[in-house]
C-alpha cells in the first residue's frame, strides 16, 4: 500500500497512523519494524499529539522507553496543552509518570486551562500519583492555581473525590481560598452534592456561609441543586438559613422554583423566612406556583405562608432572567411592567385548578386586583377557565357565609 494520508481529513501517513496505534496497544515490536523503515516518530496528529503523548496517556512503560530512545522532547504539548507528564497524571500511570521525571520532564508544566499535573491528579482522584507528587518531587505548591483560579483542593471537591480532598487537607493546603467565582471548596462541594467532601471540609473550620461572586452561599447551591443530604448538613452545622443572595432570593425559593419538596421540608422545618421575597418581589410561593409544583405548594400552606403577598416584576429585563439559574423545565414569571399578582392570580391565569383549590381552601383575600385591576375570578373568567371560575364563586360564597355567621355568633 502507497504510504499517503490516511484520508483527506487527516495529516498523518498510514505509517505514522500505524505508529500511533502500536503505541497506544503497547506493541514494541511493530514500532521498532516502523521505526527501521523510517517512520516518523515525531509525527503529530489532527490534535498536534504524538506517539509519546499515546503511550504516556494509556500507561505503556514498554512503548514509552522505546520512545523515549528516539524522541526526546518530553515536555511537548498538544493542542490542548497536555505534554505526557500532564497525560500520564490524568490517567492516574504512577510508573510513567516516575519514568518521565527521571528523563527530565518539565514538573511545573501546564495545560491551556492552567491545570498542573497536581491538578490532574487531584481532579480525577489518583491518590498514588497524588502521594509521589507531593512526598517525592520538590517546589510542587499545594495551592497552585488553574487559570479559573482553583486549587487541587477545589477541583478534587468538585468531583467529590472524598480520598484525594481528605489527602491534600493533612498535606497542609489553604482549606478557605476562592476561585475566580467567588467559590470555595465548600461551595462546590455542595454544588455539586458531595456529602462526604462537604462533611470533611466542615470539620475543617471553613466558614459554611461564605458567599461568591453572586452571594449564593453552599446552602444556595445545594438548595437549587436538590441535594437533600447536604442541605440537611449545612443546617445541622448551623448555616445561616436565611441567607441571601445578591437578588435576594433565600435558599426555600430555589427548592420552590425546582419542586424540591424533600428539601423545602427541611428548611421550613429549619425556621427560614417562608415570607421572603426577592429582588421582583416573589416569594417561594410565587415560583412554586408559576412552575406548578402542588407538593411544595402544600407544605407552604401548611406552613402558614402568607398567600395574598402580590408579586412585582417592574424593571425586570430579559436578560435577567436568562441569567437566574435554571434547571429542567423550571419556568419563571414572565418580564415586563409589574403585575402584581397574587399567587391565585397567577393560578387562574394558568387554569391550574388544583394549585387553586388549596390556596381557596386555605383562605385568600379574592378581593385583590392585579395591576389591570383584575381580581382573580376576571382572570380566570379571561382565560376562559370554566371550572375554576366556578370554584372562586363558590369559595367566595363560603367566605361571606363564613364571615356573616361569625358575626352572628359574636352578638
Amino acid at each position: 500500500m502507497e504510504d499517503g494520508l490516511v484520508s483527506e481529513d487527516d495529516v498523518l501517513l498510514w505509517s505514522e497512523k500505524e505508529f500511533h496505534d502500536a503505541a497506544k496497544r503497547n506493541d514494541p515490536e511493530r514500532m521498532r519494524e516502523l521505526i527501521q523503515k523510517g517512520v516518523d516518530v515525531k509525527a503529530k496528529n489532527k490534535t498536534d499529539r504524538k506517539a509519546l503523548h499515546w503511550a504516556a496517556g494509556a500507561g505503556n512503560e514498554q512503548a514509552l522507553r522505546l520512545l523515549l530512545d528516539h524522541d526526546t522532547d518530553v515536555d511537548e504539548k498538544d493542542a490542548f496543552g497536555m505534554n505526557a507528564l500532564l497525560l500520564a497524571s490524568w490517567f492516574g500511570h504512577l510508573k510513567v509518570l516516575q519514568i518521565l521525571v527521571s528523563c527530565g520532564a518539565k514538573l511545573n508544566s501546564e495545560n491551556k486551562d492552567g491545570l498542573s499535573m497536581l491538578h490532574c491528579a487531584a481532579q480525577r482522584g489518583h491518590i498514588r500519583v497524588l502521594e509521589f507528587i507531593m512526598e517525592d518531587l520538590e517546589d510542587v505548591r499545594l495551592d497552585r492555581l488553574d487559570k479559573s483560579g482553583k486549587t487541587a483542593l477545589h477541583l478534587a471537591a468538585e468531583s467529590g473525590r472524598f480520598e484525594v480532598v481528605e489527602f491534600l487537607i493533612g498535606m497542609g493546603c489553604t482549606h478557605g481560598l476562592k476561585d475566580k467565582d467567588a467559590n470555595t471548596a465548600v461551595h462546590l462541594a455542595a454544588k455539586c452534592g458531595h456529602t462526604q467532601v462537604l462533611q470533611k471540609m466542615v470539620e475543617t473550620g471553613v466558614d459554611v456561609d461564605e458567599r461568591n461572586i453572586d452571594g449564593l452561599t453552599a446552602l444556595h447551591l445545594a438548595a437549587d441543586g436538590g441535594h437533600y443530604e447536604c442541605v440537611k448538613l449545612l443546617l445541622e452545622v448551623g448555616c445561616d438559613a436565611n441567607a441571601q443572595t445578591n437578588k435576594n432570593m433565600n435558599a426555600l425559593h430555589y427548592v420552590a422554583q425546582h419542586g424540591f419538596d424533600r428539601e423545602a421540608g427541611l428548611l421550613l422545618e429549619a425556621g427560614i423566612n417562608k415570607n421572603a421575597v426577592d429582588n421582583q418581589q416573589n416569594t417561594a410561593l410565587h415560583l412554586a406556583v408559576f412552575n406548578n409544583h402542588a407538593t411544595v405548594l402544600r407544605l407552604l400552606i401548611d406552613a402558614h405562608c402568607d398567600l395574598d403577598i402580590t408579586d412585582c416584576c417592574d424593571g425586570m429585563h430579559i436578560l435577567e432572567m436568562t441569567q437566574w439559574p435554571r434547571c429542567n423545565n423550571v419556568r419563571f414569571p414572565a418580564c415586563g411592567s409589574q403585575r402584581q399578582q397574587t399567587v391565585l392570580h397567577i393560578a387562574a391565569e394558568h387554569g391550574w385548578q388544583d394549585l387553586a383549590e388549596m390556596m381557596l381552601v386555605s383562605g385568600v383575600n379574592l378581593n385583590l386586583t392585579d395591576k389591570q385591576g383584575k381580581r382573580c375570578l376576571e382572570v380566570a373568567a379571561r382565560g376562559n377557565h370554566v371550572l375554576l371560575v366556578d370554584m372562586i364563586i363558590k369559595a367566595d360564597r363560603f367566605y361571606k357565609w363564613e364571615k356573616k355567621l361569625s358575626y352572628i355568633l359574636t352578638i
